[in-house]
């Protein structure tokens, strides 16, 4: 996946809330409206914003051979028209959670393999298709099979009581458990959308997810 945003601290989020979704993998990241048509050639699917400093992201829908979904605060009614006429599957206005984000993206893979059986496709296999793409839940978080209630509401009490954002090894050290067990954890709260992720650089190696207590999140599990 391709994320394109002006703003490199969004596209930062955005990109951490691709990565709690399994099977999806950040390409890369561009800026601008050149830079996206030099990266989308190697992504299967591209996150865009509508306002980028050299071009509209509306203007480059039609150039991008990717599949799309629209990332933006554009909310006026010929944005959105012109997204999809010009091929956008789906429109999510700034800012939304990861949980929203990551719903969006399940119904995609969903999509992709209804169209994955190799050969000819009948009506109902392009109907069922596009079904699947739009059917995204709303409202109640699902609940994550094989989780511990107990270790669910113990991590979140310890992310919620935080002053400042916790890595998985901060939670799983306060909380004693095993860093990848806080990371499932912080995972599920992050795409029910009561946790935010942001990224933290070092000086070395690959940045850590960090995560925050949403304001206004429910406690409940």
């Amino acid at each position: 996946m391709l994320v394109v945003d002006d703003d490199f601290r969004v596209a930062q989020v955005h990109a951490g809330f691709v990565e709690l979704v399994p099977g999806f993998r950040v390409a890369g990241r561009a800026r601008t409206a050149a830079d996206a048509r030099a990266k989308a050639a190697g992504a299967d699917l591209v996150l865009l914003d509508v306002y980028l400093p050299d071009e509209s992201g509306l203007n480059l829908l039609p150039d991008l051979a990717a599949d799309v979904i629209m990332a933006t605060a554009a909310t006026d009614q010929e944005s959105v028209r012109t997204a999809f006429s010009r091929g956008a599957l789906h429109y999510l206005i700034k800012p939304f959670t990861a949980g929203e984000l990551g719903e969006r993206l399940r119904a995609y893979a969903r999509y992709r393999e209804r169209l994955a059986n190799g050969g000819q496709l009948t009506q109902d296999d392009v109907d069922r298709a596009v079904r699947v793409l739009y059917d995204v839940p709303r409202g109640v978080p699902r609940a994550v099979k094989g989780q511990s209630p107990v270790t669910s509401r113990l991590v979140a009490e310890a992310l919620r009581r935080a002053d400042r954002p916790r890595s998985a090894a901060e939670i799983s050290d306060e909380v004693g458990i095993s860093r990848a067990t806080a990371q499932r954890y912080l995972a599920s709260l992050a795409q029910s959308g009561r946790a935010l992720v942001t990224l933290r650089y070092g000086t070395t190696g690959r940045p850590e997810h960090e995560y925050v207590w949403r304001p206004g999140a429910s406690f409940t599990t």
